[in-house]
């Protein structure tokens, strides 16, 4: 029983320790890693090496996996090169297999030393990330080692060599006794690696081990499939068409087994060595046949899970991977462009207002509310997203950028609730009262909501880029815009002196749309304070200015802290 659980133990620090290098990795570069994977790979060699670099950064293919599924239901990237990139994934775990066999003993404890050392001292840097990898990988090569140890007692049990002589080489028995293994210390690495342990002991014979890690590969496609089982259709696609990939390695290797056992055989190496070149080869012969099958497969995919339709689609989030939270650059980049997003929703409804106060659409549609819902609904789930991240791992830039996410989507959640309140009021104007505005009146609320929307587009911008100069011009927008509000409120007065009917009839709806306009336009601008500093928007605001700010600034806190 000690054994046994010797054995488990030793599968399971195999599994921690590819998961401290994955995470590692990714914190440092995964910027870089997503940049690569996302890119629209048309060539599928290229896909191909892609995915057998990362899944060597990252020592995993499941890792691989998750962020390639990932990106596909983002719609990053399309379905044919995210299959040749599991293809290529499948080659890279063969050939860390091949060079984790390797007599590591003495890198181990180097690794763990230097690592913690790193990692305790520089948490926050990528230098302590990199002790990080370090840990993870001296965890990796010490689980392999243990798990070697902990398989020799048991290779010399009764009851085990009794149970493993009931495989008397029967392919898809094997298959299926391999696949458990993998799926069972979710490692298609650590199956192969137990699979050569016990090859090389004489356990089990050459035809069973081959089965086994012909199993091992398919379990680990299952464990892929079944992972992406909360992701959407197009995620699933590709777990699908890499399961598929491996069944149908299976049935391509069940005519030649018996001749290349033999011929195997007839070679003057270790089982333990064998077994695993046996691993590279089968992954890379058959990766190579399928890669220019990579189109139709993504046919027959899309096929066998077709797309639907879902149900308010618009207000679910499209880009919020909960598989990134680990990698704050990920995690990071994921909100934002569901920041902007969001930012196209408010826009939206900027184009409604217009089109209610000129006339052409005389009621609050339901497709507004809509917009207003799907806003709301990003808004609370981009908070939420956000709140999962470990804060203790962010740098100073992240924690900055993980604010201004936060300050955004409030401020764009004010806004949507905002421009809802100014449709219902011209809504009532329009149809109780049976009031319009006069044309001057309409032309200037028409000329300040133009404005208002390519502020807002600026904005956007300037939260996307942080680009100091848009920002400087966001903020002369800005005052530009309080100058053009306060010249129209002067000019609304001067009609109501001159008695215009239908500007006293609308002046109440005049005068609060604009200072709702007003609002809404500081809500818009606040990336820019955000890219400047106090210091440098200081200088550019007057002594007014300040003050307003200081007073929208003590507004929006109070109504933050009312949302949350």
């Amino acid at each position: 029983m000690l054994t046994l659980l010797n054995l488990l133990s030793a599968v399971a620090l195999l599994i921690w320790g590819t998961h401290i290098v994955r995470t590692g990795i990714l914190r440092v570069y995964g910027t870089a890693l997503r940049r690569l994977l996302s890119q629209n790979m048309s060539k599928r060699p290229l896909a191909f090496i892609a995915g057998i670099l990362v899944t060597a950064v990252v020592q995993s293919s499941n890792a691989t996996a998750m962020l390639t599924t990932s990106f596909v239901g983002q719609g990053l990237m399309a379905l044919t090169p995210a299959l040749a990139i599991m293809l290529g994934a499948d080659v890279g775990t063969a050939i860390m297999s091949r060079v984790l066999t390797f007599d590591l003993s003495w890198l181990s404890p180097l690794l763990i030393f230097l690592g913690v050392i790193f990692f305790l001292s520089r948490k926050q840097t990528p230098l302590g990330q990199l002790g990080r990898v370090g840990i993870g990988l001296g965890l990796i090569i010490l689980a392999l080692q243990l798990i070697v140890e902990a398989a020799g007692p048991i290779t010399h049990a009764q009851g085990v060599k009794v149970l493993f002589a009931s495989l008397t080489g029967d392919i898809l028995l094997d298959a299926l006794i391999g696949a458990l293994f993998a799926m069972i210390s979710y490692s298609s690495l650590a199956a192969v690696l137990l699979t050569a342990t016990l090859a090389e002991s004489g356990v089990i014979s050459l035809p069973v081990a081959i089965g086994l890690v012909i199993g091992a590969n398919i379990g680990s496609g299952l464990l892929a499939f079944i992972s992406t089982n909360m992701q959407n259709t197009a995620g699933r696609q590709v777990a699908l068409g890499s399961l598929l990939y491996k069944l149908i390695g299976l049935l391509l290797i069940i005519p030649v087994l018996s001749p290349l056992v033999h011929w195997m055989d007839s070679l003057n190496y270790d089982a333990q060595t064998m077994v695993i070149s046996f691993h590279v080869l089968y992954n890379s012969i058959r990766c190579l046949i399928m890669l220019p099958t990579v189109g139709p497969m993504a046919k027959l995919c899309a096929n066998i899970l077709p797309k639907r339709a879902e149900a308010n689609g618009q207000s679910k989030p499209r880009h919020l991977d909960p598989a990134a939270l680990d990698t704050p650059s990920l995690a990071m980049a994921n909100a934002v462009r569901e920041t902007l997003r969001m930012g196209d929703l408010i826009d939206s409804m900027l184009a409604a207002m217009l089109n209610v106060l000129r006339g052409t659409q005389t009621a609050v549609t339901q497709e507004v509310r809509t917009l207003g819902d799907d806003a709301e609904a990003l808004y609370v789930a981009i908070k939420l997203y956000l709140a999962q991240m470990p804060r203790e791992d962010l740098g100073e830039l992240d924690s900055r950028r993980w604010a201004e996410i936060i300050e955004l989507t409030l401020n764009l959640k004010l806004s949507a609730d905002l421009i809802e309140r100014m449709l219902r009021k011209v809504q009532q104007q329009k149809t109780s009262q049976r009031r319009s505005f006069s044309d001057v009146g309409l032309e200037e609320l028409t000329g300040l909501h133009n404005q208002l929307i390519a502020n807002l587009r600026l904005g956007l911008t300037v939260f996307l880029t942080g680009d100091p100069e848009s920002a400087r011009q966001l903020l002369r927008e800005k005052r530009r815009f309080r100058a053009q509000e306060r010249r129209l409120a002067h000019s609304h007065v001067s009609r109501l002196q001159r008695k215009v009917v239908q500007s006293i009839e609308t002046s109440s709806l005049h005068l609060e749309l604009i200072a709702d306009m007003k609002r809404l336009n500081s809500l818009f601008c606040s990336s820019a304070y955000a890219v400047l500093g106090t210091s440098e928007t200081g200088s550019l605001m007057s002594e007014s200015e300040v003050e307003e700010a200081v007073e929208a600034a003590t507004e929006a806190s109070i109504e933050a802290r009312e949302a949350t």
